[in-house]
């Protein structure tokens, strides 16, 4: 399976070591992985991947809001209709609720959100990996 892995970190200037990891763990499987960074690319090439993961980090620990270039990357593309998968990084007590914005974005877009997760670390992250597919 072809999927893509689209990391949408709040503050860090570069893709977070638990991302890596969960592709790490999707590309054990078997599954050709490719990871996209949110802020720096644009949506136009997610058609052509059979599934979507989006890992995510909440803007603030007090705040279940998302970063703005997740919805300004999903919205540059058309996947509606296809299947994906929300995880984001534990970040204070308002992760819960930063799932779900998580997930409301993606379905905003149409996507059929089928798992989701809370991400501890990196080691949790790749285990996570292994799971999709299987």
């Amino acid at each position: 399976m072809r999927i893509a892995v689209i990391s949408v970190s709040a503050q860090s200037p570069k893709i977070p070591d638990y991302v890596h990891a969960l592709a790490k763990g999707m590309a054990s499987m078997g599954h050709q992985v490719d990871i996209l960074d949110a802020r720096t690319e644009e949506g136009f090439r997610l058609p052509a991947y059979n599934y979507i993961v989006v890992s995510a980090e909440a803007v603030s620990l007090f705040s279940g809001k998302m970063p703005e270039a997740l919805s300004k990357f999903l919205s540059l593309s058309n996947i509606t209709g296809k299947k994906g998968a929300a995880f984001l990084k534990k970040k204070g007590p308002f992760t819960t609720k930063a799932l779900v914005n998580l997930m409301r974005a993606m379905e905003k877009e149409g996507m059929l959100v089928n798992w989701s997760e809370i991400i501890l670390n990196a080691p949790h992250a790749e285990s996570l990996g292994k799971r999709i597919g299987a």
